[in-house]
């Protein structure tokens, strides 16, 4: 496996300029590492007939394959009421791999109703299912109204793997405060599988980090562990500070929640858990 795989599932960033959009929706061998992926790119690789499902939310295989009831159940033990019957559940960017397929199937057994909210190109892969599903096309939170027009307030909201793509292209206190508003009270948000670069520093700094690069690349080489220099488009400890304080302004709780073990990436990302009272 080479690192950059390993970049690649943590937000890494066109270095190259191969981002066209021609090129992530034709292109047979997408070099996930080395593009920068928006809204749009993300409708173009939804398009893209060569990719697998997971590669078309962003992922290589080795980092969804097989881990989607692990990150549910992650996602279950803390959305408690997902494992209840009869709740609005919204799910920002959900795509179109295995994840959403599953969650999909736990709300026709509990009797939810699940909003979900993605580009046309990514729902449209997803299946329709009578009195369950409602889909609504278009980028959040610029469709926040549109969402609560159809369905009021939500008792779950999830955003699973998105939020550094937000990050980087919109406004992430916008995005905190549109998700605070859409909540009902006593509802929960689950901003999930966040990569931190600063948690990925300490864990590669770590004897435990430097074995573990090693045998995933199965290489002798060091990971590169780089201090005292600016990361743009990168989220670190301050910026998750930042979002706790934001939710907790807006009138909620915040909490930074660390992922199950068994997570494929658990030792370099976080989840941010909001609590609306």
């Amino acid at each position: 496996m080479s690192s950059s795989s390993l970049n690649a599932a943590d937000g890494g960033h066109s270095k190259d300029g191969s981002s066209s959009l021609e090129y992530l929706q034709t292109g047979r061998d997408v070099d996930l590492a080395n593009v920068d992926l928006t809204f749009e790119g993300f409708r173009a690789l939804a398009r893209n007939p060569h990719l697998t499902a997971n590669e078309r939310i962003g992922f290589p295989e080795t980092y969804r394959n097989g881990f989607e009831e692990a990150i549910l159940r992650d996602i279950s033990a803390k959305l408690p009421a997902l494992l209840g019957t009869g709740a609005t559940i919204v799910d920002i960017g959900p795509g179109c791999a295995g994840l959403p397929h599953r969650l999909i199937d736990l709300c026709r057994e509990r009797n939810h109703r699940l909003v979900l909210v993605d580009s046309a190109e990514m729902l449209e892969q997803l299946p329709d299912v009578a009195d369950v599903t409602v889909k609504i096309a278009g980028s959040f939170p610029a469709i926040r109204d549109s969402i609560r027009d159809q369905v009021g307030q939500a008792d779950v909201i999830l955003c699973y793997s998105v939020f550094h793509y937000v990050f980087v292209e919109g406004n992430p206190f916008t995005f905190i405060d549109s998700i605070v508003e859409l909540l009902a009270d006593g509802g929960r948000a689950l901003i999930g599988d966040i990569p931190n670069i600063s948690k990925r520093r300490r864990f590669f700094a770590s004897e435990t980090g430097r074995r573990f690069h090693k045998d995933f690349t199965r290489t002798d080489t060091e990971p590169d562990v780089r201090y005292n220099e600016p990361n743009p488009g990168k989220i670190d400890d301050a910026v998750l500070t930042g979002l706790i304080q934001r939710a907790q302004a807006a009138g909620a709780d915040a909490y930074l929640m660390p992922q199950a073990p068994d997570l494929p990436m658990a030792n370099r990302r976080e989840d941010l858990l909001i609590i609306k009272a």
